[in-house]
């Protein structure tokens, strides 16, 4: 399986519509690939909190319209990051968009975990409250956002639910660059999954992203990452090389806590 991550640069000088033209003939190039992913709010910035609100489209938007098309051009899977998507209820949400190789919306996640404690994305936007899993041909991909990382119930949740290449788009800060590249390895570790995690490079609002998108295999080896700048990382792995995994070290068969207890058990 050949995927491509597209580590595009996000820059005050450079207009959404610009960057979203810029984007599309990105994927477009991808052509040939399997699957194609793409950063965390890459319209407006991850960081760029006072614009989140006067960018914010509908789930079915520019971006989306944008974004089906390239993927149909491509004849890819396409992750296409996320977009700050204005719900008909109201609210915003971190809205993660997957398109089929025909350009249909295969699946939309909204972010479960907010980042900023109690400003920025944490008091702007909506949680989103679903875990989301999406069949590809080759593999069962599970959906992650940025903060997302940290939290590894939510992971756990995802390979119950039958996720194997656990795929996630970021606006991660380059301050703390070393917990991305840690964190994206303990979850292929501790799940016997791929983890692809696809950031930004550039600067949000005045904060230096990190870059290095990266691929990690179900062992914990870095099959290919990126460095700070802009960047396509494209990689070719093996999908069956999870289920090799967890029959020569069933890890997961082996889990206590979480699970429904069995009967007798106090």
């Amino acid at each position: 399986m050949r995927a491509s991550l597209i580590q595009i640069a996000v820059e005050e000088d450079e207009s959404v519509d610009s960057r979203r033209g810029r984007m599309a003939s990105l994927v477009r190039e991808q052509a040939g690939a399997d699957l194609v992913v793409l950063p965390e709010l890459w319209t407006t910035g991850a960081f760029a909190y006072e614009q989140f609100d006067s960018q914010a489209e509908p789930l079915a938007g520019p971006t989306y319209e944008a974004m089906a098309k390239a993927a149909s051009d491509a004849g890819v899977w396409l992750h296409a990051g996320s977009i700050p998507e204005r719900a008909p209820e109201g609210p915003l949400y971190n809205t993660s968009l997957v398109f089929s190789p025909s350009g249909e919306l295969a699946a939309a996640y909204r972010k479960i975990h907010r980042f900023g404690f109690d400003k920025g994305e944490a008091v702007l936007m909506g949680a989103g409250g679903e875990l989301v899993t999406v069949r590809l041909p080759e593999t069962v991909i599970g959906l992650a956002t940025c903060y997302d990382l940290r939290f590894p119930e939510l992971f756990r949740g995802l390979v119950d639910a039958g996720a194997e290449t656990l795929v996630l788009s970021a606006g991660w800060p380059e301050r703390r660059r070393s917990h991305w590249t840690l964190l994206a390895q303990a979850r292929a570790v501790e799940n016997q999954s791929f983890v692809l995690a696809c950031g930004t490079a550039g600067t949000h609002a005045g904060v230096p992203q990190a870059g290095h998108s990266i691929v990690v295999d179900p062992w914990g080896e870095v099959l290919a990452e990126a460095g700070a700048g802009e960047e396509i990382l494209t990689v070719e792995f093996d999908p069956a090389k999870v289920a090799v995994t967890r029959d020569q070290f069933p890890a997961l068969k082996d889990r206590m806590l979480g699970l429904e207890r069995p009967r007798g058990a106090r």
